[in-house]
């Protein structure tokens, strides 16, 4: 392997095609504008081949980039084969609701150790988890992702997780930014809107965020979702929802990503060029760009920008930190062999057994 190349990181997470990486991914990977990668279970072969995989994309650039999963357990878990399946998150608000908040913060501590150490152990910095949105029993893309209906016990849960993560070495970030529960629009697909008053908000969807920040929350995920009671762009394009409510009222000093700029919710802000300019002005300190190989590939052409100092303070933070050498040291782990235990106690109570 060639020798790592010294070069600041840049805005842009990008994806790549397969289970190695290719010539081509080599090239983008190299480019200054870019920041991380973002895996997919397409990526995914086996533990030994998710390792190499791994450390080939730590190994292009110095500061390595940031490797990134959507690994939240569930319908949203990538890696399956090698992996212990995590039940949906709302398995610990039905443990909340049956069998108290005491044992359900305690579960959800384990679950965020586990899977955490299990994705640090393969060489993978950062899940985007967890889930902080309000299940309001409207949005069928976050459904079973949420972990109650109610805020606090939102709150609760999820900072108990994040204490978990943070155990194994792993940040961090809590989506979507400030709630996609109450729509039932799903942005991959649509432009959804949220009609309802920022105050409504604040009481709600804006709870389980604030918990977070308060705990040290090292990221956030806006929502491609529209308030027209707050401003007509959608959040993660919105300077008052991420400069004003977030940095300012809320406090908030950890990095924001965007969700992906290929999804059809943000299609309202024009193309890929005008959504990368319009996400960082607005107060993204890094950008996703997801499975659309010609959008990326433009971007790196045309787009111009420089990651300010304090976002690459944001981003370094991200890093993941100590971590078992192997999965075989892992399960020598008193604690990972304790919490297996308590997941899979999680998934009989709730009817969904983890996977082997």
């Amino acid at each position: 392997m060639s020798e790592a190349k010294t070069l600041p990181l840049g805005p842009l997470m990008l994806d790549i095609d397969g289970i190695a990486l290719s010539v081509d991914d080599r090239r983008r990977l190299l480019d200054p504008l870019v920041g991380g990668v973002i895996l997919f279970s397409r990526n995914y072969e086996s533990p030994e081949q998710l390792c190499e995989l791994t450390a080939a994309i730590h190994g292009v650039r110095n500061p390595s980039l940031i490797v990134a999963v959507d690994h939240e357990g569930g319908r949203v878990q990538r890696f399956r084969d090698g992996f212990t399946g995590i039940p949906p998150m709302r398995a610990l608000g039905e443990l909340w609701d049956k069998g108290g908040a005491q044992r359900a913060q305690d579960t959800a501590r384990e679950v965020g150790f586990v899977l955490a150490a299990e994705l640090r152990a393969h060489g993978v910095d950062l899940s985007f988890t967890p889930v902080l949105d309000v299940d309001f029993g409207n949005s069928s893309v976050i459904g079973d992702r949420a972990l109650h209906y109610d805020p606090q016990v939102i709150g609760t849960l999820a900072v108990a997780l994040f204490r978990g993560m943070q155990a194994a070495g792993m940040n961090a970030v809590g989506k979507h930014y400030p709630g996609h529960g109450h729509v039932r629009a799903d942005s991959h697909h649509e432009v959804p809107v949220d009609e309802r008053s920022i105050e409504e908000i604040r009481r709600t969807d804006l709870v389980p965020f604030r918990r977070l920040i308060a705990a040290g929350l090292g990221g956030i995920m806006p929502a491609h979702v529209i308030y027209p009671q707050v401003d007509d762009r959608p959040a993660g394009f919105s300077e008052t929802w991420l400069k004003v409510i977030l940095r300012e009222q809320l406090q908030f000093n950890g990095i924001v990503f965007s969700d992906d700029l290929s999804m059809e919710g943000a299609s309202v802000v024009g193309g890929v060029i005008e959504r990368a300019h319009a996400a960082l002005a607005a107060g993204c300190d890094l950008i996703l760009i997801c499975n659309d190989r010609g959008a990326a590939d433009r971007l790196l052409a045309d787009f111009d920008y420089v990651m300010p100092p304090v976002s690459l303070i944001r981003l370094a933070r991200m890093h993941g930190r100590a971590a078992a050498a192997s999965m075989v040291k892992l399960r020598e782990h008193t604690r990972y062999v304790d919490a297996l235990r308590m997941i899979a106690g999680l998934g009989q109570a709730s009817g969904r057994l983890p996977l082997a």
